[in-house]
């Protein structure tokens, strides 16, 4: 008996070895703009107003 090949999270296909767990590049490259874009988020808890004001510096960059 063979193992069911996992299917892929994005489309639903059968994943392929190259690009596993996704069926190919194109899935990945989708899931990976995904998280880039922030449209996958890990719950927790609110940031405090202090993070939120200065969560777009840098760095290098002079606090208010």
């Amino acid at each position: 008996m063979s193992p069911k090949a996992a299917a892929c999270p994005v489309c639903g296909q059968p994943s392929a070895p190259e690009s596993r767990p996704f069926c190919g590049t194109a899935c990945r490259d989708r899931d990976l703009l995904q998280w880039l874009g922030e449209g996958y988020r890990v719950p927790g808890p609110a940031a405090d107003e202090a993070t939120q004001k200065n969560g777009n510096y840098g760095l290098d960059s002079e606090p208010d």
